[in-house]
């Protein structure tokens, strides 16, 4: 045989920009569907929504859980459920589209090839997420994954599960609550005024890193760049000028808004305590 003639067993790749953004929303909802699994199951699975953006990333923006049953050699998925979730959905935002599925657990497993196959045909490309519920490694592992198609010659043979690129993206009080959800144990969830001094803390030491560069430049120990600069010069401009006095009253109203948000919440509360005693009581009579 020569090697002209030689049948070649290849990959066929999937593109090589292809990425995705997750925004948080998805992660936390995911890990409540996991809460809130029946006892039975070892797993939870779902649909992803979101768009592709035009350079290619696909932006993860919702999600919600599945009905299904899994064996050795077999998976079941309530596709009625699945498609009544979707047209809710999507007469809240008919942008979101099937961008993928999600599946609690460490990596994929040995039905996550047939669950694929089904959102194969949903969608084109399907991006597979898996979150670590478990904390195999001692974290929540987050990790996203597209089909590979495997051929001999013109034969397509299996597929293959190949990681991409995943860009977290969530603002800075969605992070103080992810950094808690990461930790297997934690003994209390923060409040407000402690998430403020953690994001206080971080911020000042980002200020910290500026101020060095700054210094680093000025004194020639550091090349300067341009684009840092612009930047740096940008962020400053958009911090409104406030002296201290004004600062200081739009600190106050809003603590006394916040007052009287719990003031009003608290005689609503004993409002409906009373009405129900009330209530119970003139049954007994």
């Amino acid at each position: 045989m020569s090697a002209g003639e030689l049948t070649v067993l290849q990959f066929t790749p999937s593109p090589t920009s292809l990425s995705a953004k997750v925004h948080p929303l998805v992660i936390f909802n995911i890990c409540d569907c996991f809460v809130r699994r029946p006892d039975q199951a070892e797993r939870v699975i779902g649909t992803l929504l979101g768009s592709v953006l035009p350079d290619g990333t696909v932006d993860i923006r919702n999600s919600y859980a599945v009905p299904h049953n899994e064996s050795l050699d077999q998976v079941a998925l309530d596709i009625d459920y699945h498609h009544n979730m979707l047209a809710s959905h999507q007469k809240v935002n008919p942008k979101e589209v099937i961008v993928g599925w999600f599946s609690t657990g460490f990596g994929v497993s040995g039905g996550s090839a047939l669950i694929h196959e089904f959102y194969s045909r949903e969608a084109t490309n399907p991006v597979h997420l898996t979150v670590d519920t478990g904390f195999t490694n001692g974290d929540a592992t987050i990790k996203g994954f597209v089909s590979v198609n495997l051929s001999l010659g013109d034969h397509q043979l299996a597929s293959q599960f190949q990681e991409i690129p995943l860009d977290l993206r969530m603002v800075e009080a969605e992070r103080i609550g992810f950094d808690v959800l990461k930790k297997t144990a934690v003994d209390k969830l923060p409040n407000d005024l402690e998430g403020m001094e953690d994001s206080m803390k971080k911020l000042l030491a980002l200020i910290d890193d500026v101020y060095k560069y700054v210094d680093d430049v000025v004194e020639g120990r550091l090349a300067p760049d341009n684009n840092i600069g612009r930047f740096i010069s940008d962020t400053v401009a958009s911090i409104p000028k406030l002296s201290s006095s004004a600062f200081e009253k739009l600190v106050n109203d809003s603590i006394q808004d916040q007052l009287v948000l719990l003031y009003l919440s608290s005689i609503t509360r004993t409002q409906l305590s009373l009405a129900e005693k009330l209530n119970t009581a003139a049954q007994i009579l």
